[in-house]
């Protein structure tokens, strides 16, 4: 339990970002699985959006997002 006032701020401020991480989280998850069932080019722009949003906020790494948008165009480029 947070004791300063200070603390108490930070936990309140952490319970929102954790709300936007895990938004942006499942948004690139379900448009990483999009394009992997369906193979659609179209799909590529906004999958990448996702991934590079995720990455600016600290909720992937760097080279997560650049293996995920490899294996996500491989997957494209093969269907």
């Amino acid at each position: 339990m947070a004791n300063t006032s200070s603390a108490k701020k930070a936990n309140r401020a952490e319970k929102r970002r954790r709300v936007f991480n895990l938004r942006r989280a499942k948004t690139m998850r379900d448009s990483v699985k999009g394009v992997y069932k369906s193979g659609d080019a179209s799909k590529l722009p906004e999958t990448y959006q996702a991934i590079d949003k995720a990455l600016k906020r600290g909720v992937i790494k760097k080279n997560t997002a650049a293996r995920m948008k490899s294996r996500v165009a491989k997957r494209v480029a093969t269907k």
